[in-house]
């Protein structure tokens, strides 16, 4: 079959080759430094069979998908590295299934069930056998099997594996890498690309924390344990990063939080629900102020609803339930013989509609600006809170505006020139 490279010239090659078919083709340098290959457009490492008349060209440690090869081959060294440190502690190298492990900016993470809970402090030791791994230079070798074969390798075995061969079509290939052998390795159910042996991955990794992930995000379903890791092609990268990590713990807002005094979360009142303290609700209210002040000035009314909402104004608004996942579960008070249900309230827009409709309104009323600091609820998943960005009871700044299609263009210049004036007084610029 014919490939095309980048200078326009044609090479014939076996049918199945791979790009470092084509690379050895090219010359011994090119296949010395070759690393993986763009394939009309596509990242592929060295061992996957081309297609046809496919544009090739070749990359090597220079190119910036080098660092997508390096840290994808980085996650299987880990999950290599966590079979390898239980073994040491006893355990069968089987128990420990494994979910996924995909690449991530910065580096890379495995989904891990293991026999038992991995620590931070485990990390060194964990991080020690990848380098010995690495060391090592074990060769990678891709191979394919039959959807029966492949299911063999893992039922009764890896549920998660197992279920991942399951969920893919009928027609998908079913790809595996191996790196090492059968004596020594380690083999994973994956789509690639890599590098083509553990030696081409630069020494610049650190593993960086461990944290708890439902298996496929539902919180249904098992809960794994992710063990992330950042990976650079320079030390220098690697130092630098790390010394922005430091300063941002330093800097981390729920640290600052506590440590003066503005505001904590409290396990006893309930995950990601905020209490604001004397001096942080000065800023809130001081915030408040400044915002009520410029909304009045420039023409908002200022209203006020309640922190619940029947279930039926949600059913008509048509976010109940289609949101139900992300909202409070529905408040009945059937046996105490009340028929209807409420709803803790999770955004503001239909209470404020149900306000511009109470009466007939004219047209000489328009545009009508209705705005309100009101607190909503938010059924976020406990995986997914963080300090005071991701929580599950916060007051929006919110408004509604009624107009004139005529009367759009200006009104929607307006709410900008507002947003404009709140970020530039809070001295925010980067946006």
């Amino acid at each position: 079959m014919v490939v095309y490279l980048p200078d326009g010239k044609t090479l014939e090659v076996e049918e199945g080759a791979t790009a470092w078919d084509v690379a050895r083709a090219i010359g011994p340098g090119m296949a010395k430094a070759a690393v993986g290959a763009l394939v009309n457009g596509e990242v592929y490492d060295l061992l996957k069979p081309l297609p046809p008349g496919a544009q090739v060209r070749i990359l090597t440690e220079k190119d910036p998908e080098y660092q997508l090869l390096f840290r994808h081959t980085l996650a299987h060294v880990l999950a290599q590295a966590v079979k390898e440190f239980f073994a040491e502690k006893g355990y069968d190298p089987e128990s420990v299934k494994l979910g996924v492990g995909p690449v991530i900016e910065k580096g890379f993470y495995y989904d891990i069930d293991a026999p038992e809970p991995i620590s931070d402090e485990d990390l060194p030791a964990i991080e020690e056998k990848m380098r010995a791994i690495i060391a090592k230079d074990l060769p990678l070798r891709r191979f394919v099997l039959p959807r029966e074969v492949a299911l063999s390798r893992y039922q009764g075995k890896d549920p998660y594996k197992t279920e991942l061969i399951l969920d893919l079509p009928e027609e998908e290939e079913i790809s595996f890498y191996q790196q090492g052998d059968e004596a020594y390795g380690f083999t994973d159910l994956c789509r690639g690309p890599h590098v083509p042996s553990t030696g081409r991955i630069p020494p610049h990794f650190k593993l960086t924390h461990v944290a708890g992930a439902y298996w496929r995000g539902d919180e249904k379903r098992p809960m794994l344990q992710r063990v992330y890791g950042v990976a650079f092609r320079t030390a220098e990268e690697l130092k630098e990063y790390l010394w922005q990590l430091e300063e941002a713990k330093k800097r981390d807002h729920r640290r600052l939080g506590r440590e003066l005094e503005l505001f904590l979360i409290d396990p006893m009142v309930g995950k990601g629900l905020v209490l604001w303290l004397p001096k942080g609700n000065v800023i809130r209210e001081e915030l408040m102020a400044f915002m009520r002040e410029e909304q009045i000035r420039r023409g908002y009314q200022l209203v006020t609803t309640p922190h619940i909402g029947s279930l039926e104004l949600y059913r008509t608004s048509g976010h109940y339930p289609y949101y139900a996942e992300s909202q409070f579960p529905p408040i009945s008070f059937k046996e105490r013989g009340e028929e209807e249900e409420y709803l803790l309230k999770p955004m503001n827009c239909p209470h404020h509609i149900r306000i511009y409709a109470f009466k007939k309104r004219s047209y000489r009323e328009l545009p009508l600006r209705l705005a309100e600091f009101g607190t909503v609820y938010r059924y976020e998943k406990a995986g997914e809170l963080l300090g005071l960005t991701r929580v599950r009871g916060f007051t929006q700044d919110d408004a509604h505006l009624f107009c004139t299609p005529e009367q759009v263009k200006e009104e929607f210049l307006g709410v900008l020139d507002l947003v404009l004036k709140v970020l530039s007084t809070l001295g925010l610029k980067d946006y």
